[in-house]
């Protein structure tokens, strides 16, 4: 029989596993990661860092099998204060890694079922918090659009992609603008 804690077990894995790899996609000669531990240890789930040329990443990473995936705000909230806290790196970024795994799970007629998909990988800036009074809730949905959600109220959050140091393409961080409202 298939019990809710065994699912949880199931999700707890997936995120391991994408925290795990990204982790060692990151670490190479120039970039060094570590995986921190997340929610158990109140922190962000990953840390790396470049120190040849001064750049910090603090990493908050979610999979799912999901068309959407959800930041809460404490979580937004500790990587903010690990990226204060390291002021004396000239470039800081909180990066948002969202995985879409290559099955989408939903309900159909009280059942689970699976259906195949790409698997797709986004990669946010999400800067923009440190300017935000109240942090909201970060929403990504399979497309790669990002949302802020304060209360009932969801506003498109354009944040912009980040290129991890282990993709070929290259794209500039740019500012990032709350616009409409859904």
């Amino acid at each position: 029989m298939f019990n809710a804690s065994c699912l949880g077990n199931i999700r707890r894995s997936r995120g391991y596993n994408y925290e795990h790899t990204l982790v060692q996609r990151l670490n190479n000669r120039v970039w060094h990661a570590r995986r921190l531990g997340g929610s158990s240890t109140g922190l962000p789930d990953i840390v790396a860092v470049n120190n040849t040329d001064g750049v910090l990443l603090i990493i908050e990473a979610k999979s799912g099998t999901n068309d959407i995936l959800y930041v809460p705000q404490d979580q937004i909230e500790r990587c903010l204060l690990m990226r204060n806290m390291f002021g004396k790196y000239p470039e800081r970024h909180i990066i948002l890694a969202f995985k879409f795994m290559s099955k989408k799970r939903f309900r159909r007629k009280n059942e689970t079922v699976y259906e195949s998909r790409k698997l797709l990988e986004y990669y946010k800036v999400a800067d923009i918090v440190a300017d935000m009074s109240v942090l909201p809730i970060i929403k990504c949905t399979y497309d790669g659009r990002t949302y802020a959600i304060h209360k009932n109220k969801t506003v498109a959050l354009n944040l912009p992609d980040y290129s991890m140091p282990f993709q070929k393409v290259v794209r500039q961080v740019a500012s990032a603008s709350a616009i409409g409202t859904t």
